[in-house]
């Protein structure tokens, strides 16, 4: 359907108030059959790679450690983070299938926001197995036990789905008499809100709490991990002792980077860069969707030694 017979067909009584239309990209719709090749491209490599992961570790018993626990939860999670998301924006830049269902759009963005809870849980927990590997290595088969990974992989899950499941019903119960296009690739909170007709208000407080609460909270304790695990290395009496220690958070360190710079430049971008145009605001938004995925296997496969092995021994042929 042309987005022009889009716009002039999705206001007042006239539209179908349970369909919405996705933009896609604005202001670059004739470029977005372009756009797909790297989006296409970077879910191939998310996909590729993270069914990689998940396959080595399941099969290596030298990677079945916490630590290797954790980067599966967060293989699952990436594999989630982009299916959610990304076939949909390809059926917009392939086909010009903008059309969503109000439900599904709902669906859509509840899956889309718990699975960034979850990695940011999930990355959290993995500051707290390299504190406790660093800082008390002694104790760590007895702190972080199989029970202990098990009960934060399921509070990370509690945590996504409660702060998450008051959105859709919080997103329901608004009026949509205006237009019903989403100035989106995919169902984001903040953009559906501003498609209501009503004061928002509660809305948009409860999306900054969450925000804050999320990427404050976990951030600001990931970075006291590191503040402790700096002052444990700094201890160390070799420099040779320092750079091992060093380098068991590398792939960590840049995880994390790779996860929470977009999301703060995105965020950052969205409140406060009221000049810059739309279709920059809906690029940013989509990086923290298709780098993390992208990128978490590349650094975890090109750092950690028995992952490289395996996955250089698999694409030579030899067995496993």
């Amino acid at each position: 359907m042309p987005l022009r017979d889009i716009l002039s067909g999705s206001n007042g009584s006239s539209s179908d108030l349970s369909l919405f239309f996705l933009m896609g990209i604005p202001g670059l719709e004739p470029m977005h059959l372009w756009i797909s090749i790297p989006f296409c491209s970077v879910f191939s490599v998310a996909l590729l790679g993270n069914c990689t992961l998940l396959y080595v570790i399941r099969t290596e018993p030298s990677l079945h450690k916490p630590m290797f626990y954790f980067l599966a939860m967060l293989a699952v999670i990436d594999l989630g983070l982009s299916t959610t998301t990304v076939p949909k924006i390809l059926s917009i830049f392939w086909f010009n299938s903008r059309e969503i269902n109000f439900s599904a759009c709902l669906v859509q963005m509840f899956f889309l926001h718990s699975f960034s809870i979850m990695e940011s849980a999930v990355l959290l927990a993995m500051a707290f197995d390299r504190y406790v590997a660093i800082c008390n290595p002694l104790r760590y088969t007895t702190i972080l036990t199989n029970s202990v990974i098990v009960k934060i992989g399921l509070a990370a899950l509690a945590r996504a789905v409660v702060l998450m499941a008051p959105l859709p019903f919080l997103l329901q119960r608004l009026p949509y008499c205006r237009s019903h296009v989403i100035a989106h690739c995919y169902c984001e909170h903040m953009a559906v809100v501003k498609l209501a007709c009503t004061d928002t208000t509660f809305n948009n407080i409860y999306g900054i709490i969450v925000a804050l609460c999320i990427v404050g909270l976990d951030l600001m304790f990931i970075i006291v991990s590191y503040v402790r695990i700096l002052r444990a290395v700094f201890s160390l009496a070799s420099k040779e002792e320092q750079l091992k220690a060093f380098g068991t958070c590398g792939s960590h360190i840049c995880a994390i980077l790779v996860f929470y710079v977009p999301v703060v430049l995105s965020s950052t971008v969205h409140r406060f860069g009221r000049q810059v145009a739309p279709h920059v605001h809906i690029l940013m938004a989509n990086f923290y969707l298709l780098l993390p995925p992208m990128m978490n296997p590349i650094v975890y496969g090109v750092k950690t030694k028995q992952i490289r092995v395996r996955v250089l021994l698999w694409f030579r042929g030899k067995s496993f």
